[in-house]
Protein backbone atom coordinates (compact mmCIF):
# COMPACT_ATOMS: atom_id res chain seq x y z
CA UNK A 1 0.00 0.00 0.00
CA UNK A 2 1.51 3.32 -1.07
CA UNK A 3 1.29 6.32 1.25
CA UNK A 4 -0.79 9.22 -0.07
CA UNK A 5 1.07 11.93 -1.95
CA UNK A 6 1.40 15.17 -0.06
CA UNK A 7 0.95 18.61 -1.54
CA UNK A 8 4.10 20.42 -2.59
CA UNK A 9 3.67 23.10 0.08
CA UNK A 10 3.46 20.39 2.76
CA UNK A 11 6.54 18.57 1.52
CA UNK A 12 8.54 21.81 1.43
CA UNK A 13 7.35 22.87 4.90
CA UNK A 14 8.13 19.46 6.39
CA UNK A 15 11.55 19.39 4.72
CA UNK A 16 12.39 22.89 5.97
CA UNK A 17 11.36 22.03 9.54
CA UNK A 18 13.29 18.77 9.64
CA UNK A 19 16.38 20.30 8.01
CA UNK A 20 16.23 23.27 10.41
CA UNK A 21 16.11 20.83 13.32
CA UNK A 22 19.05 18.89 11.92
CA UNK A 23 21.03 22.10 11.37
CA UNK A 24 20.34 23.22 14.95
CA UNK A 25 21.43 19.82 16.27
CA UNK A 26 24.63 20.10 14.24
CA UNK A 27 25.22 23.58 15.63
CA UNK A 28 24.83 22.24 19.18
CA UNK A 29 27.27 19.44 18.43
CA UNK A 30 29.82 21.89 17.07
CA UNK A 31 29.39 24.01 20.20
CA UNK A 32 29.95 20.94 22.34
CA UNK A 33 33.24 20.27 20.56
CA UNK A 34 34.55 23.82 20.17
CA UNK A 35 33.80 25.61 23.44
CA UNK A 36 36.70 25.53 25.92
CA UNK A 37 35.23 24.84 29.38
CA UNK A 38 32.67 22.41 30.67
CA UNK A 39 30.31 25.16 31.81
CA UNK A 40 30.30 26.72 28.34
CA UNK A 41 30.00 23.35 26.59
CA UNK A 42 26.94 22.37 28.61
CA UNK A 43 24.82 25.24 27.28
CA UNK A 44 25.13 24.59 23.56
CA UNK A 45 23.59 21.11 23.46
CA UNK A 46 21.07 21.79 26.23
CA UNK A 47 19.49 24.84 24.67
CA UNK A 48 19.83 23.84 21.05
CA UNK A 49 18.70 20.23 21.55
CA UNK A 50 15.32 21.46 22.70
CA UNK A 51 14.97 23.87 19.76
CA UNK A 52 16.06 21.23 17.26
CA UNK A 53 13.67 18.72 18.77
CA UNK A 54 10.72 21.12 18.47
CA UNK A 55 11.47 21.82 14.79
CA UNK A 56 11.58 18.11 14.00
CA UNK A 57 8.44 17.48 16.05
CA UNK A 58 6.50 20.18 14.20
CA UNK A 59 7.55 18.58 10.91
CA UNK A 60 6.49 15.16 12.23
CA UNK A 61 3.12 16.44 13.44
CA UNK A 62 2.48 18.03 10.06
CA UNK A 63 3.56 14.90 8.14
CA UNK A 64 1.59 12.39 10.20
CA UNK A 65 -1.48 14.65 10.39
CA UNK A 66 -1.59 15.10 6.61
CA UNK A 67 -0.84 11.44 5.99
CA UNK A 68 -3.53 10.13 8.33
CA UNK A 69 -6.06 12.85 7.59
CA UNK A 70 -6.49 13.69 11.27
CA UNK A 71 -4.50 15.59 13.87
CA UNK A 72 -1.56 13.49 15.08
CA UNK A 73 -0.27 14.79 18.39
CA UNK A 74 1.79 11.79 19.54
CA UNK A 75 5.14 13.33 18.44
CA UNK A 76 4.52 16.24 20.82
CA UNK A 77 4.90 13.84 23.76
CA UNK A 78 8.51 13.25 22.73
CA UNK A 79 9.24 16.97 22.63
CA UNK A 80 7.57 17.54 25.99
CA UNK A 81 9.67 14.84 27.62
CA UNK A 82 12.86 16.28 26.12
CA UNK A 83 11.85 19.83 27.12
CA UNK A 84 11.38 18.64 30.71
CA UNK A 85 14.35 16.29 31.09
CA UNK A 86 17.07 18.28 29.27
CA UNK A 87 17.13 21.25 31.69
CA UNK A 88 16.92 18.97 34.72
CA UNK A 89 19.83 16.85 33.51
CA UNK A 90 21.84 19.97 32.70
CA UNK A 91 21.25 21.38 36.17
CA UNK A 92 22.41 18.15 37.83
CA UNK A 93 25.51 17.97 35.63
CA UNK A 94 26.42 21.58 36.35
CA UNK A 95 25.88 21.23 40.10
CA UNK A 96 28.03 18.11 40.21
CA UNK A 97 30.74 19.86 38.24
CA UNK A 98 30.60 22.93 40.52
CA UNK A 99 30.84 20.71 43.59
CA UNK A 100 33.83 18.90 42.14
CA UNK A 101 35.52 22.17 41.12
CA UNK A 102 35.03 23.61 44.63
CA UNK A 103 36.54 20.49 46.20
CA UNK A 104 39.55 20.80 43.89
CA UNK A 105 40.00 24.45 44.91
CA UNK A 106 39.24 25.97 41.51
CA UNK A 107 38.00 29.53 41.15
CA UNK A 108 34.22 29.08 40.72
CA UNK A 109 31.26 31.07 42.06
CA UNK A 110 30.47 30.51 45.74
CA UNK A 111 27.68 28.25 46.92
CA UNK A 112 24.54 30.38 47.36
CA UNK A 113 22.45 27.74 49.07
CA UNK A 114 24.40 28.22 52.33
CA UNK A 115 25.20 31.71 53.60
CA UNK A 116 28.86 32.54 54.01
CA UNK A 117 30.10 32.99 57.58
CA UNK A 118 30.17 36.59 58.71
CA UNK A 119 33.52 38.33 58.45
CA UNK A 120 34.50 39.48 61.99
CA UNK A 121 36.64 42.28 60.51
CA UNK A 122 33.69 43.80 58.63
CA UNK A 123 30.63 44.40 60.90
Amino acid sequence: MNPPNLALWAEITIAVLVLAGAALALLGSIGLLRLPTFFERVHAPAIIATSACWCIVYGSVLFFSLQAGELALHPILIALLIAITTPITTIFLMRASLFRARKMGKDVPPNISRPLPADPRNP
